[in-house]
């Protein structure tokens, strides 16, 4: 079979899910034998978002990151896709762009260790719950921009991140782009997890007529942050293939078929039938 986009070979996907560290090299040391366990059986890797480092307070934030180019954990994590030979996705990672302004960018690394491509997350996590909990993503974060699309040997994968779920119009441009997966890394709190996780991401599934690839943190972290788990899988019908049930570490593994891409949207062609259309207020 062929390796160029767009090849119906399946593929092995495997998703990490994490619980990441105030502290780079706890989360590096978290993280890299997890990697390494689902390189024994996987083509391809996602990790989730704040792979390196969770942390929401401004001064720990950035005392602890770096532009790109001096970001150790970005050296760490290409030296190990060239040495596992994988296309290692690391879902989220912090570095510093600007005087005391961070992205919140993920990268998809080939098996040479090549960065093939970034996304800047857009879609900011401003919210109140209840409860008491609050979080600004915006006061330290700079919004990404442009939405990503990157070729894999098996078809072409969409770039979002986490908040970005809610926001059904960059899935459905994605797939319109020619996605056949889309990412979600994610560290989705308890509370937003427990109500919309499985909902939103079965739902964009649907819609799209994509797989979707959710690689989540999980647990209570260091900095006192909780988040959801359940890592999941999800096929282009909106079926479940692979979830890592609660908030414990560890890797997912599920064989992907892209023809099945094919399949749900020759049986809904709701992509080739969305139509521009006004409001009109009465």
């Amino acid at each position: 079979m062929s390796d160029q986009p767009g090849s119906s070979r399946a593929f092995r996907c495997a998703l990490v899910q994490l619980r990441a560290s105030g502290d780079p090299k706890t989360s590096i040391d978290h993280a890299v034998p997890l990697i390494r366990e689902a390189a024994s059986q996987a083509d391809y890797i996602l990790t989730p978002e704040n792979t390196s480092l969770i942390e929401m307070r401004t001064a720990p934030l950035f005392a602890a990151i770096a532009p790109e180019e001096a970001t150790p954990a970005l050296r760490i994590f290409r030296e190990l896709a060239a040495e596992l030979a994988v296309w290692l996705h690391i879902g989220g990672m912090p570095v510093l762009v600007g005087d005391r302004r961070a992205a919140n960018r993920s990268f998809l690394i080939t098996p040479q260790g090549d960065i093939a491509a970034r996304y800047d997350k857009i879609h900011m996590f401003d919210v109140d719950l209840p409860g008491g909990e609050s979080y600004r993503e915006s006061k330290n974060y700079r919004p990404g921009e442009e939405a990503v699309l990157a070729s894999l040997p098996w078809g072409m994968i969409g770039l979002t991140t986490c908040y970005d779920l809610r926001f059904p119009e960059q899935y459905i441009a994605l797939a319109q782009a020619g996605a056949d997966f889309i990412t979600v890394p994610s560290a989705f709190t308890r509370q937003t997890g427990a109500a919309h996780w499985h909902i939103l991401l079965r739902a964009r599934a649907i819609e799209t007529g994509c797989f979707i690839f959710a690689a989540a943190q999980g647990g209570v972290h260091d900095t006192d942050r909780e988040t959801y788990g359940h890592s999941l899988i999800v096929d282009p019908w909106g079926e479940l293939v692979a979830e890592r049930s609660g908030d414990k570490p560890g890797v997912i593994v599920a064989e992907i078929d892209p023809g099945k891409v094919a399949e749900a949207r020759q049986r809904i062609p709701a992509l080739q039938h969305r139509r521009p259309f006004s409001i009109r207020k009465v």
